[in-house]
């Protein structure tokens, strides 16, 4: 009677629920955990064997690769006791007296306390309270936390003192998933372990062992398809092998896991892969489609070909990725192939489409129509040239004749021009006698994709263009005293008025504007100044902010004329006499009179204001001379 016939008896006949091979064949002691973690483990054992063993460890890691069973072996190591050995160690090869009980979780003195189901502080005082008082039993009292990052701050904030001065006789391990979530803080109180992922050939020899001690049969390239299933995770790695034994009935094949998993077959997706680079989108389209009739998922299959894409671009550089032993046989030759013979840059175009194409597909409510058009964009995407292939191809054939350049090409590639035509990876170029022109610098050279009803035969001609002109103004602005007239012409009287106050023009010219603005100028004023000169001339502007002082704003230079004109008027004899005529009075205003066609020069006005006592002259009286 072979084990598991005589589990299920046993099972049977006490009535007792079978155990999962995730917790069957959980990880004891440190040699167990040697599968992945040789480094945490090559650590920890230097630190017990020279005495520097730290007061708290934080294991972080991503799910199922054995955060809580560390944290449980390393309590039952520090606790360990036998009649021989009295002192913690890594060797537990012989079960010690606290042993069973820690990794049973039921020691009384090691503590296991879930933080995502207590987060508070009232939690941690407990803690705190309780660490004061001597293990019962063992060596140490244990704390394993798991989840430590679900804690509330109030709860980190009062294990921080304890955490950073235990007692001697207590440890602390934390454990979690989120490691960036634990406050720096507490990071510096622990010495960190991060568990890394387990590898694809590591959890294939794992599972190939747990399959011979259960006497199940399994393929190896079953066993491959649950290691890459798993992603690095042992527990989910051996849920999915439990689940595998119960659905092909005892007996864990390639094509009942496939079915499972709803996976396309490895050596379809390379047949698949295959149509795509040939551009063969009828083949493509029909390989997919019976897959999908077959079960597969259409997420699936697209990322399945992503990963081989992944596979025959890594095959080029690292040649010997095809030893890894997830690989099935035909992925290993059929790759280091594909490896040779595509360029990096189809790979590269590949890898790009298809992962925009995969959430586009995981999206839809038609993920097989949107997996079909992946497809297609993918198979027409192998008769384009690269782009480099492109540019060089054209360099060549400018030097080739002389530099002159090609005419443009005709729809059927013919006419004396020149037509490069691409199939597959093998670019042919044709080219018949034409005559020779002298290179000017105004035209330069373009590739153009000509449309071909021949889906392996697409040209591609060499067209001549001109570089755009740079747009000219609408008008010309030279000046703030044109920005202000042109403003006005707008009728928008607002930024009139702001320019005439707060702009101190430093550089005008058309397309730019620098200057400096006076106190009191609105923080949006050069944005919006920006936006008006572009509306007004068409084209664009750089309207910018200058250190330098600039020239005075029109206002001011209004003022500044201002007072000079009235200055010279009090220098006029005439001017000069009325004012010390009447005491008191003033100018307060000077306009130049137009000149009539037969006068050389005008007559000046003076508006002058009496403050004497006589009142002869009032505001507001003009006076000519």
């Amino acid at each position: 009677m072979s084990d598991t016939e005589r589990q299920s008896k046993d099972a049977a006949s006490t009535g007792t629920g079978y155990r999962v091979l995730a917790r069957k064949y959980r990880p004891k002691d440190f040699t167990d955990l040697m599968v992945g973690q040789e480094p945490m483990v090559q650590t920890l054992t230097n630190a017990f064997e020279t005495g520097r063993i730290a007061q708290a460890y934080m294991l972080t890691g991503v799910r199922g690769v054995g955060k809580t069973t560390t944290a449980r072996i390393l309590a039952r190591a520090l606790n360990y006791k036998t009649a021989e050995i009295d002192k913690p160690t890594i060797d537990l090869r012989i079960p010690g007296e606290h042993c069973q009980a820690i990794m049973e979780g039921r020691h009384v003195d090691v503590i296991e306390m879930d933080a995502a189901s207590h987060t508070g502080i009232d939690d941690i005082r407990e803690i705190i309270e309780q660490v004061r008082y001597r293990p019962v039993s063992a060596r140490y009292k244990v704390y394993i936390i798991d989840e430590v990052h679900m804690l509330s701050t109030q709860a980190f904030n009062g294990l921080l003192k304890t955490l950073e001065e235990p007692p001697e006789h207590v440890k602390f391990i934390f454990a979690t998933t989120e490691i960036r979530k634990v406050p720096i803080t507490v990071l510096s109180r622990c010495q960190r372990f991060d568990l890394r992922r387990i590898s694809a050939s590591d959890l294939v020899g794992l599972f190939t062992t747990i399959a011979s001690k259960e006497g199940i049969e399994a393929e190896p390239d079953a066993l491959a398809m649950i290691a890459r299933a798993a992603e690095g995770s042992a527990r989910d790695g051996l849920s999915l092998l439990d689940q595998a034994i119960a659905h092909g009935g005892g007996a864990v094949m390639a094509e009942s896991v496939r079915g499972m998993l709803g996976l396309a077959d490895r050596a379809r997706i390379v047949d698949l892969f295959q149509h795509v680079i040939k551009g063969d989108v009828a083949a493509a389209l029909g390989e997919f489609e019976s897959q999908y009739e077959a079960g597969a998922n259409p997420v699936a299959v697209l990322t399945d070909l992503a990963d081989f894409t992944h596979l025959v671009t890594r095959l080029k550089y690292v040649p010997d990725a095809a030893n890894d032993p997830s690989l099935s046989e035909i992925e290993r030759t059929k790759g280091a192939e594909f490896a040779q013979g595509v360029a990096v840059t189809a790979l590269s175009r590949i890898w790009q489409m298809l992962l925009k194409g995969i959430p586009e597909a995981e999206a839809s409510s038609r993920p097989a129509g949107a997996a079909e058009m992946v497809l297609i964009r993918l198979a027409h995407a192998a008769h384009l040239p690269a782009p480099e292939d492109a540019a060089r191809r054209l360099a060549e054939f400018s030097e080739n004749n002389g530099g002159a350049r090609a005419p443009a090409p005709t729809g059927n590639g013919g006419g004396g021009g020149a037509t490069v035509s691409y199939q597959g990876n093998v670019m042919a170029r044709a080219t018949e006698a034409a005559p020779a022109r002298p290179q000017t610098s105004g035209p330069v050279a373009m590739l153009r994709a000509v449309p071909s009803s021949d889906p392996h035969n697409i040209p591609v001609g060499r067209t001549e263009t001109r570089p755009a002109e740079a747009p000219k103004p609408l008008v010309s602005v030279n000046s703030v005293s044109d920005i202000v007239n042109l403003a006005a012409e707008k009728r928008d009287a607002k930024i009139k008025a702001l320019v005439r106050t707060f702009v101190r023009p430093v550089r005008v010219e058309p397309g730019r504007l620098d200057v400096n603005l006076t106190d009191g100028a609105p923080p949006t004023l050069l944005n919006e100044l920006a936006v008006k000169l572009k509306d007004w001339t068409g084209i664009h502007w750089i309207v910018s902010l200058s250190r330098d002082a600039g020239q005075p704003t029109m206002v001011e230079a209004e003022a500044r004329a201002k007072e000079q004109q009235v200055s010279d008027a009090r220098q006029d004899p005439d001017v000069a006499a009325i004012l010390a005529q009447f005491p008191g009075a003033k100018i307060i205003d000077v306009r130049v009179r137009a000149p009539e066609p037969e006068e050389q020069e005008g007559p000046v006005q003076a508006a002058a204001v009496a403050e004497s006592e006589e009142g002869d002259i009032l505001p507001g009286d003009d006076i000519e001379f």
